[in-house]
């Protein structure tokens, strides 16, 4: 069975949105670096990996039925940061986004009753509430020993334990 246009569609622009959650999780690496905070700067590489792995399942998706993939230009960021707390709250604003459009993407694949396209999108839903989850975390943890120069340290050191494991295919 061929894929919907609509859900090709709002799955092409999804694909777009996770390489622009890259380039944007970029340009928190890049801040947290230029601060000397390398383990806030990993943590955000580490998201980078993961947004390019979420990319690829959809465009893997996309391929396997038979549905060309475009490459829409990526937006550049336009966030600037005044405290190392922006990008944190920047984040899990971003993250909220992300899980907005992965649910308008599930409710046009329910519109069309294409019950395949549902059951992917039902792994993304679940990343989405840990993706929440973490960034939300990462607030309050800022939020509650960030102020204190030991308590950033201790949360870069911790930030710099965290590696890339890829995601695997969800069918």
């Amino acid at each position: 069975m061929a894929l919907d246009k609509k859900v090709a569609d709002v799955l092409n622009k999804q694909i777009n949105k996770e390489f622009y959650s890259a380039y944007l999780y970029l340009t928190f690496a890049d801040y947290y670096e230029e601060r000397g905070l390398k383990g806030f700067a990993n943590w955000y590489m580490i998201q980078v990996q993961e947004e390019i792995a979420h990319a690829k399942i959809l465009r893997r998706y996309l391929l396997d039925n038979d549905v060309s993939v475009k490459m829409l230009a990526i937006a550049q960021p336009d966030k600037t940061f005044a405290s190392d707390m922006d990008p944190l709250k920047d984040g899990l604003e971003h993250e909220r986004y992300i899980t907005a459009s992965i649910n308008d993407c599930y409710a046009v694949a329910k519109g069309v009753n294409d019950f395949r396209t549902m059951q992917l999108l039902d792994w993304f839903v679940k990343e989405q509430g840990e993706e929440e989850a973490n960034a939300t975390e990462m607030v309050k943890n800022q939020e509650l020993f960030g102020s204190d120069s030991r308590g950033l340290y201790a949360l870069d050191r911790e930030y710099q334990t965290r590696t890339f494991v890829a995601p695997t295919m969800p069918m």
